[in-house]
């Protein structure tokens, strides 16, 4: 079958509101090597939006998967339980960044995992407020669009949304949004919105995701720990795209030992390219939802479970925590040294391997789309496949798999530098 053919077909059997970048099909895939159809090869540096840190097709990935095939692929495990569901959890809750004693429990979804953990958080304060901020996604559903902070693409003919939900502003230094400024947005709020003794839960991502890989200042963290502290706010980490090696810790939320939050969701790249989600808190409040008020048809999958359990084997044995923190340090060099001779690129973030660009118009100094989406095009040309971020579409961010071979990084950054170059 023809391109056009297979083109025409998807237009005609899907809804346009799936929105698809590519313009090509893929065939197969390997660590971080991507085919289409026609047999061209791709250099895959989206990892199919974080979910591949270990890479297409891990063989130690493939290997557990095939095991749980056979043995059963599915019973509920609120209907009858497996053990394997049970060892995920002992493990999560061993490396978790929360205080004390730490619960856990597994959905399909990261918008599922952030909507439990609102659940959990209103269960355990019998509150209704939730905060948020300006440039968060935490997922599609409509309570999660409430609380994302992007309007385009996501939010737009979708309304209304569930109330009680309030935005703040995150730190932003392109945007000149300092720490102080942000925080002082929350007790405005206070004051304008709704009490903090109504606030169930402050949500945040350590590293902003579809905002722009936006990295949350040590002390913007230390003040929202204060802030939760002071009125009896449960504080939600949001890790479902900074989670599991790519920042160059096991969480992004390691690198603030002294404000632990007390819940982390988690989804993405915990499964290897499987679905499954999960949820961790601090147990006194990850009990407060009574019994079946927690739970899904699919949640915890065993083939999903099967896939995480290796995925954290390979996270360990193949040091992919040092490997983030390697290879986001070489892809920032070459990011900054494209500075000096590409006046569109006006910022260059990295927090181990989630590492962003900035572009703004030289002529306007304005943020602009339509450049960065030709520089997305230019690369996808040379055969290197990226994702754009940030509220006004102007970031690529940068999410190989971590597993990817030198010197095919080494390819991919020639290609980088020939297309910012241009």
């Amino acid at each position: 079958m023809s391109h056009s053919e297979l083109e025409k077909r998807r237009k005609e059997a899907t809804p346009r509101g799936v929105g698809v970048m590519c313009d090509f099909y893929a065939a197969k895939a390997e660590n971080a090597t991507l085919w289409d159809e026609q047999g061209r090869e791709y250099i895959d540096f989206t990892a199919g939006i974080a979910v591949l840190n270990t890479g297409h097709r891990h063989p130690k990935i493939v290997e557990a998967i095939r095991k749980q095939l056979d043995l059963f692929t599915h019973t509920a495990y609120q209907i009858v339980p497996y053990a394997s569901f049970v060892e995920l959890a002992e493990r999560i809750n061993s490396i978790a960044p929360v205080s004390g004693k730490a619960k856990t429990t597994f959905f399909s979804t990261g918008a599922e995992a952030v909507e439990n953990a609102v659940k959990i958080a209103r269960a355990a304060t019998g509150r209704p407020g939730i905060l948020t901020f300006s440039g968060a996604f935490h997922g599609r559903t409509l309570l999660t669009m409430a609380l994302t902070g992007k309007v385009v693409p996501y939010k737009v003919g979708f309304g209304p949304f569930p109330a009680s939900v309030f935005h703040a502003q995150y730190p932003n230094a392109v945007q000149g949004v300092t720490t102080e400024m942000a925080l002082d947005s929350i007790e405005r709020i206070f004051r304008s919105d709704i009490s903090p003794s109504q606030v169930a839960a402050i949500i945040y991502e350590p590293v902003q995701g579809e905002g722009g890989f936006n990295i949350a200042p040590e002390e913007f963290v230390k003040g929202l720990r204060d802030i939760c502290d002071r009125h009896g706010i449960v504080m939600i980490a949001d890790e479902v795209q900074s989670g599991f090696a790519r920042t160059g810790k096991m969480f992004a939320s390691d690198y603030y030992p002294d404000a632990k939050p007390d819940i982390v969701t988690m989804a993405k790249s915990l499964g290897g390219g499987i679905p499954i989600s999960g949820v961790t808190g601090r147990a006194e409040l990850m009990d407060a939802p009574e019994p079946g008020g927690l739970g899904g048809t699919y949640a915890g999958n065993p083939l999903a479970v099967a896939s995480a359990l290796a995925v954290l084997d390979i996270i360990e044995e193949e040091k992919l925590c040092d490997r983030a923190s390697r290879l986001g340090s070489e892809l920032v060099e070459v990011l900054e040294k494209a500075k000096t001779t590409c006046p569109a690129l006006v910022d260059v973030r990295a927090r181990g391997s989630m590492v962003a660009a900035e572009f703004n118009d030289p002529a306007t100094g304005k943020p602009s789309a339509e450049l960065t989406k030709q520089y997305l095009r230019k690369a996808l040309d040379a055969g290197l496949l990226m994702l754009s971020c940030g509220v006004q579409g102007n970031v690529i961010r940068f999410l190989y798999p971590l597993t990817i071979p030198d010197a095919l990084f080494k390819d991919a950054l020639a290609i980088l530098s020939r297309v910012l170059a241009d």
